[in-house]
């Protein structure tokens, strides 16, 4: 679900940066609403999503001289105070799933090799141990994993944030893990929001790393209350310095002692210093006098007092005498940096392969989109073969490549939600079939009927295929046993010191590897063809029409296959195959495998593939190495056709009659796994035997816990109570990993839940999944404290109060994208009114104004267009009359954007939020 707020916010700044300019007018910062839908009946609301894909890092050689002497890579506590946590090895630390879009099939084209990375980010051996960190404002969302031994690493992570409308800047540090001591930084990549969106398709390019700069890493904001007053001695400038929040941690315990120092022209003050806070609140009024000379701007620095050596920045802001003059500045500002230019290694810290995309849209009220939902739903009980304007088709013809998964999953999830995923994939896979004339390219392109029904199994059948293959895939991993078939790659002094046995030949390695396989393919094949009862009915109710269109479309005896091939060819090569490939990106492991799990998970994927095509190209091609499977691929094919006829064996009637509004049940289990929790009043003891270790269960009703998953008794905490989930600062218990839940039930008093993970992805795995569970609770809170309230007083802000309201920003809207996202039809239909603005103009030509007029250069159109001149007046005029619908509906929206967009410039001009 994305994060929803109001239409309206600051005026757009001014980039003065490639790749990150922060302007150096100060930016007013209002309190974010936490509003519901339902609340917003007659408003309109707007979202951003971040799509990333990082696929990999490059390096040059000639590096190892360019990090000697001054120029070392940051100490080891600047590393940590400047990430903001302490980074853990990748072994208890795996990466999760982000808003990115990899392809894997493209990493080779983009992978280079290089010389040794620079200084200390490589070892002597001239390798390196890279991961890369995002971090989005100052909120870390996602680690990779480390790449061991590697100068050119793949990732391959996908990532889909959800973010408020506030979000600023995207950042990739990229470091090199030590087992021993603390990881160094090898570079960053700064992007901010008008660099990413500056072309509507974002970034996909490779981009130079840069120097870490610690002055460049600030973070957090600033409250001030400027006025400008006359008396008889002139002018005097009056700023009260109120508080400020979420500061950079500089020291080593995590926190700063932040004090501020004002400059007007030549003159310049300071307030207190407050020790170990990243909150602080000064409430303090500076005065100062105006000097002769042009008018200065006001610039307001933070400082961290360091009582050895120099102090260290913390941020500034700054207001040109303009605004000091016209609108004195009042409320919260964002904290930034030093005006400088940001520095270009050229490509001598190596190159990170990035995709950014940024997608921001205003969502207007659900009525505005009643007619076109209306059109969308229409078009699925239509004939398809004759159908050529109705929403869907135009979409089909006009959708390109890049664009049609988004598109395809959008178009899935809004039919699911009413109740109409079977009729829409059969009326796209009806369209498809009509086209084919050679079985043999049958759904073998990324048509859109391809996307969808790929992109339905995702989500209607992600937690079969974890019951499925999960159980062999987790033997893999935790096995390690070697194997391989092909002679080239066998690696026989590998194989000897495994074993211990001497060196042996290719056919004991390949009869060993042969023997491992079978044992890992036999529970794979076994767990499919005996999942029939298992598998969704709205899986099993679209592959029955896919049969019955496919059998119809292609009776003829030697054809006897193709209706076999076309179920197969979704659910074993674009389901089950690629998910034992890439386990990680179906959430079938935490982690990438290393490199040996993933030749065997490559094998695996590779004979589970031969099975989906039937056998039909067993001994052809080019790993004939792959011969000593066959027979147990010949073995297994027979039982697959058996299962796919049972498959297919469903009473349509099965199918929920009543529209699904989720595509997870509330009683359904979403996450689950061990956490520690800290004790409810632990006086008296030690931090770490505070925390005990529970075992945790969510679903869409509750957060409940017990010792073991076996215990009988549990304790549970009702989702619809929960008022924020938030990070807790590590100085809070001196542990990392900390998140807190807070609660509360009516009119009763607030009560927090410390829950400790093991690293910063299941951090961010649990945040994500209880915001997203806890989304539509009214009442969220608008601010909370990161610390815990220890010793008479709250460790963050040092309120002595209990009671003290929050002194950060909570960030409810900030979650991970997945399988599992609630489904939102105003959010999916406006992506599918975007997408036909696009095809508008060429619809009009085709249907108003000529329709023997072509103006597509798509095959797809021209298929279209020579459709139309082939038909009879009576659809032609059907076509136009459906077609002159269509352009209405959308001119509609477009006037309804419109007018939102009028009222949210008024908004802008009557002055910012906050004043």
């Amino acid at each position: 679900m994305s994060a929803w707020w109001r239409v309206g916010r600051c005026p757009p700044r001014t980039s003065r940066n490639s790749l990150c300019g922060p302007s150096l007018d100060a930016e007013l910062l209002g309190e974010p609403p936490h509003l519901h839908r339902s609340t917003l009946p007659s408003q309109g609301i707007s979202c951003v999503t971040l799509n990333l894909v990082l696929l990999g890092l490059k390096f040059l050689p000639g590096q190892w001289e360019l990090w000697t002497g001054a120029t070392q890579p940051p100490a080891a506590m600047e590393m940590e105070t400047l990430l903001g946590f302490t980074p853990w090895p990748s072994s208890s630390s795996p990466p999760k799933r982000c808003v990115l879009t990899l392809e894997r099939g493209k990493a080779g084209t983009h992978r280079q090799r290089g010389g040794a990375l620079p200084g200390s980010a490589a070892s002597r051996s001239g390798s390196s141990d890279p991961y890369c960190i995002v971090k989005v404002d100052d909120e870390v969302v996602a680690r990779t994993a480390t790449v061991w031994r590697s100068l050119s690493p793949f990732w391959g992570e996908e990532y889909t944030v959800h973010l408020p409308l506030d979000f600023h800047h995207l950042a990739f540090y990229v470091l090199d893990e030590d087992t021993v001591g603390h990881d160094d930084i090898i570079g960053k990549i700064s992007l901010s929001r008008e660099t990413i969106t500056a072309d509507p398709r974002g970034i996909d390019s490779w981009i130079n790393l840069s120097r870490v700069d610690p002055d460049a890493e600030v973070q957090g904001e600033i409250c001030l209350d400027v006025q400008m007053l006359e008396d008889t001695r002139g002018r005097c400038l009056r700023c009260h310095v109120l508080q400020a929040r979420d500061l950079a941690p500089r020291d080593i315990t995590g926190t700063s002692d932040p004090f501020a120092r004002v400059f007007w022209g030549s003159q310049s003050l300071e307030t207190s210093t407050i020790k170990k806070t990243r909150f602080p609140h000064w409430d303090e009024v500076l005065e100062l006098r105006e000097m002769p000379g042009a008018p200065a701007p006001l610039r307001v620095e933070l400082w961290d007092w360091d009582m050895v050596g120099k102090n260290d920045f913390l941020g500034m802001v700054e207001f040109p005498p303009q605004v000091l003059q016209q609108n004195a500045p009042s409320g919260w500002f964002r904290l930034l940096p030093f005006p400088r230019a940001e520095e270009d290694s050229g490509g001598t810290l190596g190159a990170l392969r990035l995709k950014v995309r940024l997608s921001e849209d205003r969502i207007l009220p659900s009525g505005y989109y009643q007619p076109l939902t209306e059109l969308l739903m229409a078009s699925v009980l239509e004939p398809a073969e004759e159908d050529a304007a109705s929403p869907l088709a135009v979409l089909e013809e006009l959708t390109l490549g890049d664009c049609r998964q988004d598109l395809a999953t959008k178009l899935v999830k809004l039919f699911l939600g009413k109740g109409l995923a079977g009729p829409f994939l059969d009326y796209l896979t009806r369209r498809e079939v009509m086209r084919t004339t050679d079985p043999n390219t049958l759904f073998r392109s990324n048509s859109l009927a391809s996307k969808a029904m790929e992109q339905f199994m995702k989500l209607v059948g992600m937690p079969y295929l974890h019951e499925v293959l999960k159980p062999v895939i987790t033997r893999v991993f935790e096995e390690k046993k070697y194997m391989e078939l092909d002679p080239c790659k066998m690696d026989l002094g590998r194989t000897r010191r495994i074993s211990f046995k001497g060196t042996p030949s290719e056919e004991h390695v390949r009869d060993a590897s042969l023997g491992l396989l079978t044992g890992y393919l036999g529970p794979i094949v076994d767990a499919i063809v005996g999942s029939v009862g298992r598998c969704p009915p709205a899986m099993r109710l679209a592959f029955k029409q896919l049969h019955q269109c496919v059998e119809k479309r292609f009776p003829q005896a030697e054809h006897e296959d193709v209706k076999y091939l076309a179920i197969s060819g979704f659910l074993f090569l674009r389901f089950f195959a690629p998910a034992i490939l890439t386990p990680k990106l179906f959430d079938l492991r935490d982690q990438h495998a290393d490199p040996q799990t993933s030749r065997s998970l490559l094998l695996l994927a590779k004979a589970v593939q031969s099975i989906g095509n039937l056998g039909q190209q067993l001994g052809q091609g080019k790993e004939l190495w792959m011969a000593p499977l066959h027979p147990f691929l010949l073995q297994s094919i027979s039982r697959v056709r058996h299962f796919l006829d049972q498959l297919v064996d469903v009473d349509g009637e099965e199918e929920a009659g009543s529209p699904a509004r989720a595509l997870v049940a509330p009683s359904v289990i979403v996450r689950e796994g061990y956490l520690l929790k800290r004790k409810e009043e632990p006086a008296g003891l030690a931090t770490r035997f505070a925390f005990k270790k529970r075992y945790f269960w969510l679903s869409g009703e509750t957060l409940s816990y017990s010792k073991n998953p076996e215990w009988q008794m549990r304790s549970s905490i009702p989702v619809s109570h929960i008022r924020a989930v938030e990070r807790v600062d590590e100085g809070a218990f001196q542990l990392p990993h900390v998140m807190q839940v807070v609660t509360q039930a009516g009119a009763g008093a607030p009560h927090t839940t410390y829950l400790q993970c093991k690293n910063v992805n299941e951090l961010n795995q649990w945040l994500s999944a209880l915001r997203k569970a806890s989304a539509p609770n009214p009442d969220k809170l608008a601010a909370c404290h990161p610390g815990a309230f220890r010793s008479s007083r709250w460790t963050c802000c040092l309120r002595a109060e209990r009671s003290a309201a929050g002194c950060s920003r909570t960030h409810s809207a900030v979650t991970l994208g997945d399988w599992s996202d609630p489904l939102d039809p105003d959010a999916e239909i406006q992506m599918v009114y975007r997408q036909l603005l696009l095809g508008r103009d060429q619809l009009r030509i085709k249907f108003q104004e000529d329709p023997s007029i072509d103006s597509s250069p798509e095959a797809d159109t021209e298929k279209g267009s020579r459709a139309m001149e082939g038909a009879c007046p009576d659809a032609l005029a059907q076509q136009r009359a459906a077609a002159a619908r269509l352009l209405e509906v959308l001119a509609d929206l477009d006037r309804a954007h419109e007018e939102f967009q009028q009222r949210e410039q008024q908004k802008v001009a009557l002055g910012p939020l906050g004043h």
